[in-house]
This record gives structure tokens, sequence and C-alpha cells, in this order.
């Protein structure tokens, strides 16, 4: 295995706040976290999706960056550590599972994001007036699967391969202001448009009758940990880029609020838009819930765009783009998942490491393509709803019990003083586990 003092790293820490933001910040916000919010009664759907996300979310952030900032290492060989000699083959199953998840991931995100960059390339056509392929740019085909998918795997690709400083974080510096600033631009202009007010007040003000509804709250769990990019590794390998001793807690504090913050302004551009769009006479919901889903910002919305003439087709440009980048940042973070395994554990170079994965991906995705309708929605359930979560409370058992025969976090020699880290031990230890397990039975009974 690579030694430590060998490995690349992020050089900063806001580098690695923007890049581990930009793992979490993507399609999980923007494309999926106004639909989930629609569909679950808007206000409601926020207030348990931000109760969930700083009780579970955010610890489960905390025990994935913790295990790799403490390892130094890839996923599987941090968790094969932590789980020390009695559990090590534990660990190890832990962290491949942890890739196989990653690839999953990879397999459904990279189809996702060549509509995004087929649906931005489409506006850009038709305002050059070429119509007949803007048309096909912003229909759904297997041939525009087949061709974009791949597009997309090689950008990836194309970052990761460049290393953690030149590639990740450097990239990550660059996309995620643009991404900030293009997404607040869009606000302000969907909220001046009539009936937007009407998305704001469903959005914003909860209907208290839905917060316990158990198929709320495990969607607003799914919806966070996907959100977060929690329980795939992606977290663990860039936590493992930074120096041991860097305040984890206050990094984790900084990626989650960042997070939440994108989601929360996704929600409040798309609902809004949404209602816009029924202003203007599209048929938006039908038995309270919407039409299309997750297909919705495909159809609904470039309808609204393609109503404001050629300012909606810039705008139209913009929105598109602006989730391609939102895709692109998660992407890199997920590649380097089994990327980081193959060169420390494989002892294979970077290069070759990067394209093999990216092959590896293009077959899953392509299978998906080839079996949409069956395999699409059931990968995308079995990640966020049951893979990512069994393996964050797996990490709150490694950091909680398994990791040196007890609470790592506890250790006095590394605790003194700090009250507060010793009550995030027993947090991560006893209610953590408490309450993701409560949520579980809550969903099966």
């Amino acid at each position: 295995m690579t030694s430590t003092s060998a490995r690349d790293s992020f050089h900063s820490r806001i580098g690695f706040v923007l890049a581990a933001a930009g793992a979490a910040i993507g399609l999980g916000n923007i494309w999926a976290f106004p639909t989930q919010a629609a569909n679950n009664g808007g206000g409601a759907f926020l207030l348990v999706y931000l109760i969930v996300t700083f009780l579970l979310a955010l610890p489960a952030l905390y025990a994935e960056i913790y295990i790799g900032n403490q390892a130094q290492t890839n996923p599987v060989s941090a968790l094969t550590q932590s789980c020390g000699q009695r559990f090590k083959k534990l660990g190890h199953s832990a962290g491949i599972i942890g890739i196989i998840g990653a690839m999953m991931m990879l397999s459904f995100y990279t189809i996702v994001a060549g509509w995004m960059l087929s649906h931005a390339l489409a506006s850009l056509t038709e305002l050059l007036g070429l119509n007949e392929l803007a048309q096909w740019l912003s229909t759904s085909s297997t041939l525009r699967n087949v061709i974009f998918t791949p597009i997309f795997i090689v950008l990836g690709a194309a970052i990761v391969h460049q290393g953690v400083h030149s590639g990740i974080e450097r990239w990550s510096a660059r996309l995620m202001p643009l991404l900030l600033l293009m997404l607040l631009g869009l606000i302000i202009y969907i909220l001046q448009q009539e009936g937007a007010m009407t998305g704001v007040t469903l959005y914003l003000v909860p209907d208290f009758s839905q917060v316990m509804n158990p198929k709320l709250i495990i969607s607003a769990m799914g919806q966070a940990f996907f959100s977060l990019a929690i329980g795939v590794g992606a977290m663990m390998a860039y936590g493992s880029y930074m120096p041991k001793g860097q305040s984890v807690g206050k990094l984790v504090i900084s990626i989650t609020l960042l997070d939440t913050f994108i989601a929360f302004i996704a929600g409040l551009l798309i609902i809004p838009a949404l209602f816009v769009a029924q202003h203007n006479g599209q048929e938006v919901f039908v038995d309270g819930h919407l039409i299309g889903e997750g297909q919705l910002i495909f159809t609904i919305l470039p309808t609204l765009f393609n109503s404001m003439g050629d300012i909606g087709l810039l705008v139209s440009f913009g929105f598109f783009a602006l989730l391609s980048i939102a895709a692109l940042t998660s992407t890199i973070s997920s590649t380097e998942v089994p990327v980081a395994y193959l060169i420390e554990d494989k002892s294979m170079s970077r290069k070759r490491a990067t394209w093999l994965i990216s092959g590896v991906v293009f077959i899953a995705s392509m299978l998906l393509v080839a079996f949409f309708e069956q395999l699409f929605g059931l990968i995308i359930q079995l990640l966020t709803t049951i893979l990512q979560p069994l393996m964050s409370l797996f990490y709150f058992i490694v950091v909680g019990w398994l990791w040196r025969r007890g609470n790592q976090l506890t250790d006095i020699a590394l605790l003194k003083k700090h009250l507060s880290l010793k009550l995030l031990g027993f947090y991560l230890r006893f209610i953590s586990p408490v309450l993701l397990g409560i949520v579980f039975i809550n969903v099966a009974f």
C-alpha cells in the first residue's frame, strides 16, 4: 500500500470544504430534493428533512469523514484498520460494499447527468435555429443515453485522473462558486414571475398533520443521506486527504450547512417554478402528485422556459448547465472511492485505475439504459433507502464500539478538556444508532 507521505492531498481547508460540498451538492439537491418536497407536502417534508439531516445525517457524515481522516487511507483499508484485528474482515467487507454503492451511484448518476447536458445543449441549438437537433436533444431516447452518458463518464475521469489537488480540489474551487451564482440568479428571476408566491407558501409553510407520516420520514432520511453522499465512502476518501488533527467537527458542519442551504434554495427555485408553469396553464399536479415525478424538470420546466421566448432559452441553458456542474462535482467524488482503493491496495497507477473504473461504470450504466424500466428506479431506491442508511449505521458502530475495542472519541489522551467531543462520542455511540433503528422499524411495521 502507498505510504501516507506519498499520498496526494488537499492543500487547504477551503479546498476540502468546496470539494466535499461538491460531492454532497449535486443532483440530489437540485433534481431529487425539490421533487420529493413537492410530492411530500412541501413545508412538512422540508421540516422533517432538516430534523433528519441534523439528528442523523450530520453525525453520520462526521463518523465517515473522521474514520478516513484518522486512517489516512482509502475506505476499504480505513474500515479494515478501524474495526481492529477481531473484526477486520467485517470492516473489509463493509469497505467493498461501499465501493459497490459508489459504482451503483455512478451507474445511474451519469445517465441523469447526461440528460442535463443534452437539455443544456438543446437550449443553445434552439437559439441558433437548429430546431430539429434541439428537438432530438430534448427528447428522451436510448440513443441519446448511449451518446451522452459516456460523455459525462469521460468528463469525470478526466478530472479524477489529474489527482486530488490538481484535479478534484482545483476544479471544485472553480465549479462550486459558479454553481451558487447561477442558482441565485435563476431564483431571483423565477420569483419575479406570476404564480411563484403560491409555490413559496407551499414550500415554506408546513402541514404539521403530515410530519409523522412514515413514508415522508423515510423519504426525508433517504434524501438526506443521498444529498450528503454518505455511506458510499466518498466522504471517507476525502477525509483521508486532509492532514490528521484538523477540526473535523467544524469542517463537517460547514459541509452540512452549505449542502442544506443549496437543497433549500433549489427548492426555492423549482417549486415556485412549478406554480409559475401552472399559472401559465400547464398541468403540473394530478391527485396531489407531480406529473412525471423524477422527469418533471425535463417536461414541465422546459415548457415554462419556452413560453418566455429567447430569454427563456437562455434561462433554460443556465438552469441545465447548473445541473450539469452539480452532477460533475458529485461524479468525481464517487469515482475517487474505487480509484483510491485500486491505487493504494492494488498498486495501480492513478491513470490506469481511473480509466478502468470508468470502463466498469460505462458497462453498468449501459445495462441500466438497456433495462431502464426494470432497473433504474430499483437501483436508486436500494441505494438511498437501504444501503446508504445501513452503511451509516455501520459507521456509528465502528466509531462508537469497534475502534480499538472502544469509543475512539472518548479516548482520554485524545480528548482531555474536550467535553463537546465526549458528548459527541456518546451521541454517536448510543443515540444515533437508536434513532436510525427507530426509523427503520417505523417503516417496516
